[in-house]
């Protein structure tokens, strides 16, 4: 994700830009003004140094709303009882991991945690090369799975657009299965159909199929097939009914396992289900993953992630050696953790998300039908992307326009 630039502070207590160095450099204002400095945040409103009012429709990190009462007395108790690193366990520790698995499939039962879903996603990567013994990671176009070295090798989003970290050659880039502008497409018509969502599914997977024979001609060993459960950055794509079991049958057959980057569409976003993955099917045609990783809400704002899998696979996580992360699990980010799920319980948020989502999408339509330059509207819950064309019949990407209305 793109980060805010701040400046320096002056003594008087305003903010500057110029002729000061930069805290971060090489990064991205979210916000047209060239710097804000926000002295007050409550639930979804920001406050300035003017007193001025902002409302945040940005945000996929405070879940609950900034600074809600809750979270806020969470992790101040918490604070003035213990705030030792993970060398001491904490009664917490286990509160907390009790409550997660109660949102997830009785075979995800072994929590590893850490500070961030980069760091998530770097485990989730190493637990698998432990498990199959492999070493390759297929994952898809666009995907962006974070900023450490080993996330971001993984993360097409930044290695095939720029970025100083190249794609390594245990990284095999798939087509994501965009039906909308990828390699296969759907008619208008069809976007809706169900049996044309699923016929194009399977013809997505094949390519799975013929990657992986590549793969083992070459001599190479999987390790892994890494998805983002729904891709954000690479557009709000939602993936076909039976794409992931269908890619899951070829992975598993071909020693590898299925690790799903639930960092930015966990927790209830979606509405419907707890987690985005469970959105693929119930029951005999449930989809679940190996390995599932999360973040960025988990703590509403306070650093904390976490690696779910299976028990065997854990056990084989660093052969003989141990694995230790100082602060993964501290009793502070637990206490944010577990006071997060409550408010989504207690506040009946998966609901709202599921409300919020029917609203977005008849609101969305009004608009599709008034400004031809958009193409397509896509989502669930609180997750939702508008395809911004300059014709829609050849769907050529409007991309000035995107840019202009993402400032």
């Amino acid at each position: 994700m793109n980060a805010v630039v701040y400046g320096y502070l002056n003594i008087d207590g305003s903010i500057t830009d110029e002729n000061q160095p930069k805290i971060r450099v090489n990064a991205k204002h979210f916000i047209r003004q060239t710097l804000l400095l926000f002295l007050g945040l409550l639930c979804n409103i920001f406050f300035d140094e003017q007193g001025n009012r902002f409302i945040d429709c940005i945000s996929n990190v405070q879940h609950v709303g900034h600074c809600h009462p809750h979270v806020v007395q969470a992790i101040a108790t918490q604070s003035s009882l213990s705030t030792c690193n993970i060398r001491f366990v904490s009664p917490i520790l286990g509160e907390c991991s009790k409550a997660l698995i109660n949102t997830l499939h009785p075979s995800l039962n072994t929590i590893f945690y850490c500070n961030s879903g980069s760091e998530a996603n770097d485990l989730a990567l190493q637990l698998a090369r432990d498990w199959t013994g492999g070493n390759d990671a297929i994952v898809l176009e666009n995907a962006y799975h974070g900023h450490i070295t080993t996330a971001a090798q993984l993360s097409p989003y930044k290695s095939e657009h720029g970025a100083n970290i190249k794609r390594p050659e245990w990284v095999h880039i798939a087509p994501t299965p965009d039906v909308y502008r990828g390699k296969y497409r759907l008619s208008d018509e069809e976007l809706n159909s169900p049996e044309a969502l699923r016929s194009i599914g399977e013809i997505y997977s094949k390519d799975i199929f013929v990657l992986l024979e590549e793969l083992n001609k070459d001599g190479r060993k999987l390790a892994a097939f890494f998805a983002e459960a729904l891709q954000s950055c690479g557009g709000q794509i939602i993936p076909p009914p039976g794409y992931f079991q269908s890619v899951a049958k070829e992975i598993h057959d071909n020693g590898g396992l299925m690790i799903v980057d639930e960092v930015q569409t966990g927790f209830g976003r979606v509405g419907d289900t707890f987690w985005a993955h469970q959105l693929f099917g119930h029951g005999e045609e449930e989809f679940i993953p190996d390995i599932l990783t999360m973040g960025k809400p988990m703590g509403n704002g306070y650093p904390v992630s976490a690696v779910v899998t299976r028990r065997e696979i854990a056990d084989k996580l660093c052969g003989n050696a141990e694995y230790f992360n100082t602060y993964g699990g501290n009793p502070v980010s637990c206490a944010a953790s577990l006071a997060v799920l409550q408010v989504i319980e207690k506040e009946h948020l998966l609901q709202h998300s599921k409300q919020m989502g029917i609203l977005f999408k008849q609101k969305l339509e009004i608009l599709k039908s008034k400004y031809f330059c958009i193409g397509d509207i896509r989502g669930v819950g609180m997750f939702w992307g508008l395809d911004l064309v300059k014709c829609r019949k050849t769907r050529e990407p409007a991309t000035n326009l995107a840019g202009k209305l993402k400032t």
